[in-house]
């Protein structure tokens, strides 16, 4: 007797990695913009005398939309209603949107005098984009991850998200190693903006190609009754289920820490090489480079370690550990020389991809697929929170407690209580990961538990060995 088993189109390996592949794509080009004015602080104060407080209001601006207007929870409430190609679509349309309004602050273009709503008009114009573009990228991110889910459920779902952030952690690495040399060489702070830009227009073009093959993906599963059960209404309901996991709000809360001790660091260490450790303008960027770079390799391979051997909470406890002794170690007056920077920047970069290579595949464990995109947009809400707020306290902070008068017109800052309060981050990140662990062993969430899931014919392979194994 033959039995027909249908395929569905991400059963094949080509196709769904080719899926991951663009997909990565167009979230690095949204990774680039996201920190190409990291290195340009130096810049921006000296040639367009925005001082730390400005930079950290612009930088704030990233998340104003995505939580004040909660457009981050609307956005996954759209991506639960309208589909994967439609939200990541209209994520694209708003990244180029907000870089474009970006650019023209920046850019030579810009004539407005005076202040908007009590801040300088160039401030507030660039972070207007600044805060356009976030909600696209961060809606993009919610529905990149839930594109995983939909093509490598029950495959490679770590591996495959830790690809993908290793891509996206090349945008970073790209933004703060260019984006100085580039102004540079162009003699212009926008011209590394105006590069994001035309990377976002063929970040748009790949993702058009993705939501071809995902439409052919939905032809490929036509009247298989788990696709149709997947794809069940979304209903308000769903958000009251969501809110009331403890393990939901243990991995957000992990989520807003951790990054919170890293994303706003790295909008100001490029700032911390020049003013702790010596290093010259145009060279200091490359060192805080190193962390994406790591991530490249290392994500991935903590990925595929969890999807093929489980402990992701361990994971996340090692994670939290190391965060905590990289920024102890930036915080105390020792060693301040350039390769000692970046031999902890090494370290950062392996705690960067512990922590998120075990995080993101986790939530699946605990929340059903089709409530997923509320669930991932709740957590980047939450880590938006962080994302906002606390580049403006680090700016508010240096500017306020930690200026030094170095008899020129560059700025100096001492770095030592902000690299204080991103070791408070890492220790409380620490706790939640703890706690956490300690509430899969209670639930059953099967954190610890491998993701690749056996197919039919290895359950029935292995069952056979032991029923020959059996005296």
């Amino acid at each position: 007797m033959t039995q027909q088993i249908q395929q569905k189109l991400s059963d094949s390996k080509i196709a769904r990695w080719s899926v991951l592949a663009l997909v990565a794509f167009t979230m690095l080009c949204g990774y680039i913009l996201t920190d190409v004015m990291a290195p340009l602080k130096p810049m921006l104060e000296a040639q367009l005398a925005w001082n730390s407080t400005e930079y950290g209001f612009f930088t704030s601006a990233y998340g104003w939309f995505n939580v004040f207007l909660f457009m981050l929870i609307i956005g996954g409430i759209i991506l639960d209603k309208m589909g994967v190609r439609f939200t990541g679509l209209s994520s694209c349309v708003l990244m180029l949107i907000g870089c474009a309004i970006k650019y023209y602050a920046i850019s030579d273009l810009f004539t407005m005098e005076g202040e908007l709503l009590g801040w300088k008009a160039q401030v507030m114009v660039a972070a207007l984009g600044y805060a356009i573009f976030g909600v696209g990228v961060e809606t993009a991110g919610i529905t990149v991850s839930k594109i995983i889910v939909r093509w490598f459920k029950g495959k490679e779902m770590a591996l495959a998200m830790g690809l993908e952030m290793a891509t996206a952690r090349l945008g970073t690495a790209l933004a703060l190693s260019v984006s100085v040399p580039v102004a540079t060489y162009f003699q212009s702070i926008s011209a590394p903006i105006l590069f994001c830009l035309c990377m976002l227009c063929v970040g748009l073009i790949a993702f058009l190609v993705f939501c071809v093959m995902d439409r052919k993906l939905d032809a490929s599963t036509a009247g298989n009754e788990e696709e149709e059960e997947a794809e069940e209404p979304f209903r308000i309901k769903d958000i009251v289920f969501i809110i009331k996991s403890k393990g939901f709000w243990l991995i957000a809360l992990l989520c807003v820490l951790f990054y919170s001790a890293v994303f706003p660091f790295l909008k100001y260490a490029t700032d911390l090489m020049v003013n702790k450790y010596g290093v010259e303008p145009e060279l200091a960027g490359n060192i805080p480079a190193i962390l994406p770079f790591g991530t490249i390799l290392l994500t991935p391979f903590f990925g595929n370690l969890y999807d093929r051997k489980g402990k992701g909470a361990t994971i996340m406890v090692y994670g939290a550990l190391m965060l905590i002794g990289v920024h102890l170690l930036f915080t105390l007056p020792i060693l301040n020389v350039w390769w000692f920077a970046t031999l902890v920047m090494i370290v950062l970069g392996v705690a960067f991809s512990l922590v998120p290579s075990a995080m993101w595949p986790s939530v699946p464990k605990i929340i059903p697929e089709k409530q997923l995109g509320t669930a991932y947009a709740l957590i980047f809400w939450v880590q938006n929170i962080g994302l906002s707020m606390v580049p403006l306290l680090i700016g508010w902070v240096l500017d306020t407690y930690c200026k030094i008068d170095n008899g020129t017109d560059t700025p100096a800052y001492d770095y030592t209580l902000p690299m204080g309060i991103f070791t408070c981050f890492g220790i409380l990140a620490l706790i939640i990961a703890l706690l956490l662990k300690r509430e899969d062993r209670i639930m059953g969430y099967g954190l610890e538990q491998p993701n690749i899931q056996a197919s039919p014919e290895e359950e029935a392979e292995a069952l056979s060995k032991e029923t020959i194994a059996e005296p």
